[in-house]
């Protein structure tokens, strides 16, 4: 293992559950997993076809450490929007992950993009590593 550590956004969680990224790569690529509450939230507000596919997401979810907004994250998403016009589940899940001092997975690289902060993001979809 790499010693790496990674937050896990939203549309990550639904290509894991569907079979389109390999959950045993991310294993051998990263130690510790963590997602947002906002992730939570966003992947079980969900309409799902049926209970089956809500408790496979929701069995997966609980696969990782999901991580709460205190006021220091608070900080760094104010810090954020102050300079760059970015959703807030958006900018929380990127201060979450500066918080965390780990890599944010996403497949949706441009929602980050001319985000000034030490974090590295991630397709691993893109680059063949998932």
């Amino acid at each position: 293992m790499s010693g790496h550590r990674v937050i896990l956004d939203s549309n990550i969680i639904i290509y894991l559950s569907k079979g389109l990224i390999n959950i045993e790569d991310l294993f051998d690529k990263y130690d510790e997993f963590f997602i947002s509450i906002i992730t939570y939230m966003e992947v079980m507000g969900f309409q799902f076809s049926n209970q089956e596919e809500k408790d496979i997401v929701k069995g997966l979810l609980n696969k990782f450490e999901m991580i709460s907004i205190n006021l220091e994250i608070a900080e760094i998403v104010i810090s954020i929007r102050e300079r760059k016009r970015i959703k807030l589940p958006d900018a929380i899940i990127l201060a979450t992950a500066k918080y965390k001092n780990c890599d944010l997975l996403t497949r949706n690289v441009r929602d980050f993009s001319n985000v000034e902060e030490a974090v590295n993001i991630i397709d691993p979809l893109s680059r063949g590593d998932g």
